[in-house]
């Protein structure tokens, strides 16, 4: 949690948050459909379509944090990991893609297994 003093110097503004959440869920429900294309044309069935999907989308939000969080974050001076200065919750950041994209990585996925197998 920042003290009264870090929050003078570089305050938190709730739009910016706001934005940096809705950037991040734009991105992870377009790679969900991106994956689900992918895992349907190389015929992925079952638990190894749903392991495809949560891999990728860890690594997803694992590369967006590498090229946009991190870079800011250290050197404001904070800890690694920290992405409470950037969003809401440590929790959203790393896991709300899991759950926003997962509807469009279904429907991509039954589509084009269907139109490849079809």
């Amino acid at each position: 949690m920042p003290t009264e003093r870090e929050l003078q110097i570089a305050p938190i503004v709730p739009e910016s948050i706001m934005h940096n959440s809705r950037t991040l869920s734009n991105l992870q429900t377009l790679t969900a459909s991106i994956f689900g294309a992918a895992a349907g044309i190389l015929g992925l069935e079952s638990y190894n379509g749903f392991l495809f999907y949560f891999v990728f989308t860890i690594l997803t939000t694992l590369l967006f944090y590498t090229f946009r969080v991190a870079p800011t974050s250290l050197k404001a001076g904070h800890g690694l990991f920290d992405t409470s200065r950037y969003f809401r919750t440590q929790f959203e950041f790393w896991t709300g893609g899991l759950f926003s994209g997962f509807a469009g990585y279904a429907l991509t996925w039954t589509l084009f297994y269907g139109l490849v197998r079809a």
